[in-house]
This record gives C-alpha cells, structure tokens and sequence, in this order.
C-alpha cells in the first residue's frame, strides 16, 4: 500500500478484442478499507476491468498498480514491457478475486480447497494453513462443511468456500465479478451477507461488480457507472439513488430498480 492508503491506481486503461475497444480510458483510485461498487449495463466493460486489474487479460494502453506496484508489466526505457510470469504470479498473489462460477476444484474437499495456494504459492507450512482455513471456513459460515467435496455443496455454500480461499491469500484488494449471478436467488442472501462482512468488520478493500442494488446502497463507499467501456459516473450511493446526474445513469436505474 502507498503512504497515501493508495491499493489500486487505474490510468487511462484501454482494452482492445480484435477492433472492439472494450476499455475506453478507464481511470479509477480505490483506497484501503474502501468498498467501490461497479454498475453497468452488459458489455459496458465492467468484467473485463476486473480482469486486467488482476492481469488475467493484457491491457492495450494507460497502467495498473496495486499497492504501489505495477501489473502485469514492468517499465524498461521509459515503456511498459510484459513482466515474467513469475513476477505476475506474486502480483496476482496480492489479488483475491470471485469469479461468477465458482471454479473450485471438485477432487479437493472445501477445506483443500482453501489451503491448496497458501502452500503452494505461499509455502506456508500444511497446518498452519489448515488452522488458518479453518478460521476463515468459520468466517463465511462454513465450519461445518470442511471435510465436503464442491458436488455435495449448494451454490451458494461454493461461493463462500471460492470467498475464503481468496482470503486465504491475505490479498491487499478483492474483486467480485458478479459473485450472485449464477446463484438462486434464496442463496443470494447469505453470499451477499458474508460480503457485508467482509466489508463493514474486517474493512475488506473491494472492487464489486453486481446489479445487487441493495448491496451497493447499504454496503458501497463509492458506486461508479460504466457504459460502452467508460466510467460516465461516479459517487456516494446516496449520489446515485437520489439524484444520478448522467441521463444514462437515471435509465439504467430506472430499469433495474423495483
């Protein structure tokens, strides 16, 4: 983290698929503890800044730092030069992120799931990692499911398991890219609850994409609005849900809010 509580410095970062610019000069500085809520319409690039924030994909222009640190790449003669793989490794190390799907390995137990990185990439010692996977089980309100393989877990207990093994981590920045959308919608509850959690107790930094406008009303410091890979607006919750300033904006809500 920079002197100033600086974890993510986004610059003026573009995206390119063939000839669709999906990244249209996306600047964003989120600060420790904070909790940025992204809102969007589909194929507004909201995703995909999530990815290149964790250099899952390249970006085509502009930077990205996380705790002060350049992802991705590195500077060599005054340009950007793609890093080694395993430099990227150790960046993405200090990146916890949610996917929708849970991608957990379906051969490993809730609890193997969650220690596998932490030995592997941290090497930190096996039963230190168990105890500390344990705690963190017990956190998302899974304690009980430690020994349970993913098949024999809702959807919604999974994507509390995917959240504890992103923290199990210690990563300075979290990402969820819409971490309820592949739920039904009784278990939404309880992953969202778990996020608040994280959030309001443990002052979790955290970039959320959702269209779960609840979440962000209650939960967000900051909402920021994306359309056509442009952040076209941005502030407090009370800012959007009251008096949203982008005409685009005041639609958008207009169609998802009930």
């Amino acid at each position: 983290m920079t002197a100033d509580g600086l974890v993510l410095h986004a610059e003026d970062v573009h995206k390119r698929f063939g000839r669709l610019e999906v990244l249209r000069g996306i600047s964003l500085d989120v600060r420790r503890g904070e909790v940025v809520v992204v809102i969007g319409p589909s194929g507004s690039g909201k995703s995909t800044f999530l990815r290149c924030i964790n250099h899952l994909e390249k970006i085509d222009g502009g930077r990205i730092e996380v705790n002060g640190h350049l992802i991705g790449y590195r500077e060599r003669d005054g340009k950007l030069v793609e890093d080694s793989e395993k430099n990227i490794a150790r960046q993405r190390a200090e990146i916890g992120m949610v996917f929708q799907r849970f991608n957990l390995f379906p051969h490993m137990t809730a609890l193997e799931n969650v220690v596998e990185a932490p030995i592997r990439v941290r090497r930190t010692p096996a039963p230190q990692a168990r105890r500390q996977g344990e705690a963190l089980l017990e956190r998302v309100g899974l304690d009980d499911k430690r020994d349970v393989y993913p098949g024999k877990l809702s959807g919604g207990q999974q994507q509390r398991v995917a959240i504890a093994r992103a923290l199990a981590m210690n990563p300075a920045l979290m990402l969820f890219d819409e971490p309820t959308s592949a739920l039904d919608p009784e278990t939404i509850g309880e992953v969202l609850d778990v996020m608040k959690g994280l959030a309001l107790d443990f002052k979790t930094t955290m970039i959320v994409v959702t269209h779960e406008m609840g979440f962000a009303r209650e939960v967000g410091d900051r909402v920021v609005m994306m359309d056509e890979g442009r952040i076209i607006e941005e502030g407090t919750p009370e800012h959007f849900f009251r008096e949203p300033r982008e005409a685009r904006t005041k639609q958008f809500l207009s169609k998802i809010l009930v």
